[in-house]
């Protein structure tokens, strides 16, 4: 996917709208998901497995390496994939979101570092715009940051030829006077066409080639248990900007 800011430019942005697809074509989805959470049960068996070995090798390696602050981020990541592996079950399952204090700058930093490779490849340019303060809420740190990455490769993705990404973020309120933390991600790809719009957060849905159509969909779900919103905006030939809505601490 893409992103680019509410900007008002001439021809208008497309905003996601809801509109509903017919019964038949509900009731396949509910099908696909019942299947995905018994794959999911029997896959994160698997993966957590093979885990304790990996896990075993990478510490060996990480006490010879020099680079102590890669050796972090490795260890980390490591932790995270344990973490997101107990939880293949959340479409078949959900539960409440765990309640810590997050510093959503400091994720957002930590998932730009790791995607620092493909975006340097792809010639796209970094802008950060962190304007909110406090820039902390009470959430679930793995489940934030699943969220988050997803938002940010999808914007990386979607510049193939380059470009710039912004993320930013800001305090504001909605209708009811609420506050919220606003997490912006916003990119200058090709956009989304107003038809596939509509069904970017459907689950198993995609445009891509050899995608999953889950992404965009366990970052609603994200969104939910968190008490918030995820919006986008695009616009053909110019961009989109997906915007996480969550409440302040």
């Amino acid at each position: 996917m893409s992103s680019s800011h509410a900007d008002k430019h001439p021809q208008g942005p497309a905003v996601a709208s809801t509109g509903g697809p017919d019964l038949q074509d509900h009731l396949r989805r509910l099908d696909r998901l019942a299947n995905l959470g018994l794959i999911a049960a029997s896959t994160a068996h698997e993966i957590k497995n093979g885990l304790v070995a990996i896990n075993t090798f990478v510490e060996m390696l990480l006490e010879k390496s020099e680079d102590q602050e890669m050796a972090g981020v490795v260890q980390r990541e490591l932790k995270r994939i344990d973490s997101l592996v107990t939880q293949m079950l959340r479409f078949a399952a959900p539960k409440p979101a765990a309640q810590s204090r997050v510093n959503v700058h400091h994720l957002l930093d930590h998932s730009l570092r790791l995607l620092e490779h493909p975006m340097s490849g792809r010639m796209i340019v970094l802008k950060r715009e962190y304007h909110a303060v406090p820039g902390a809420i009470l959430g679930d740190e793995p489940q934030l940051q699943q969220a988050l990455m997803n938002l940010i490769l999808n914007a990386v993705e979607a510049m193939s030829g380059g470009g710039e990404l912004t993320v930013s973020t800001e305090i504001g309120r909605n209708a009811a006077g609420v506050s919220r933390l606003k997490i912006h991600i916003r990119d200058t790809g090709a956009g989304i066409v107003p038809e596939n719009l509509a069904r970017v957060f459907e689950a198993f849905f995609t445009t891509k080639k050899n995608g999953t159509g889950l992404g965009l969909a366990i970052c609603q779900r994200v969104a939910r248990e968190h008490q918030g919103e995820l919006d986008v905006v695009s616009e053909v030939g110019r961009g989109s900007t997906f915007s996480l809505l969550l409440p302040v601490e």
